[in-house]
């Protein structure tokens, strides 16, 4: 039971942690485009085997 008091502050952190970091990726608005995704994917410039 004496794991517990050291377990719940880290998993409420962990939580607090994703948290803060999805707040983050809306303010820096990583998910504005997602029209453009849709089509970036089907595009067929992009190979599976990168030239060198």
């Amino acid at each position: 039971m004496d794991v517990l008091v050291f377990l719940i502050p880290v998993s409420l952190g962990l939580g607090l942690l994703g948290l803060l970091a999805f707040f983050w990726a809306l303010k820096t608005r990583q998910f504005e485009d997602p029209e453009g995704d849709r089509h970036r994917v089907l595009r067929n410039d992009y190979d599976d085997h990168p030239k060198q």
